[in-house]
């Protein structure tokens, strides 16, 4: 019985609520979705989160190999440029499972990551999965583009 109180009261803190990120102004959010390729042999990685009732009130932390990109929250995205032509591992932040994916880059593409919130234990996960390019653009143009935040280190040891 205890146990269904305390996940009980878990889904609901995770339904309540609405997480909010600093984001930029409208002007460089449009530029970024214009999806221009990259130039200089590099890659473009677009990570980004619908604008979903569902785990509002939660902001995970996402990375680019270890680098901390940003803390999403519902209905925002980043972009982030790498080099082109390696492979990258894409992580999230969760309570227990495995939540990274590589990618392979090629030069001058864009790639795109789904960030989503996940039924937890104790409290929401998230975990990713790239999409084609044309589901990642539409969604893209329905979010905000978070602004640069200070990041906290990568802590879950199975997050790569």
């Amino acid at each position: 019985m205890k146990n269904k109180l305390l996940a009980s009261i878990a889904i609901l803190l995770g339904l309540s609520g609405c997480a909010s990120v600093p984001t930029v102004d409208t002007a460089e959010a449009n530029q970024m979705k214009k999806f221009e390729s990259p130039e200089n042999g590099n890659s473009g990685i677009y990570i980004y989160r619908t604008d979903s009732m569902f785990g509002a009130a939660l902001k995970k932390f996402v990375y680019v190999d270890n680098e901390c990109i940003g803390e999403t929250a519902p209905g925002v995205f980043y972009y982030h440029e790498v080099q082109g032509g390696k492979k990258y591992t894409v992580s999230t932040e969760s309570e227990f499972s495995e939540n990274y994916i590589t990618i392979a880059t090629e030069e001058g593409r864009n790639y795109f990551i789904n960030q989503y919130i996940k039924m937890g234990v104790f409290v929401g996960g998230a975990a990713i999965v790239q999409v084609d390019e044309e589901e990642g653009k539409a969604e893209v143009m329905k979010v905000d583009m978070a602004a640069k935040q200070n990041c906290a280190p990568l802590t879950n040891t199975e997050a790569l």
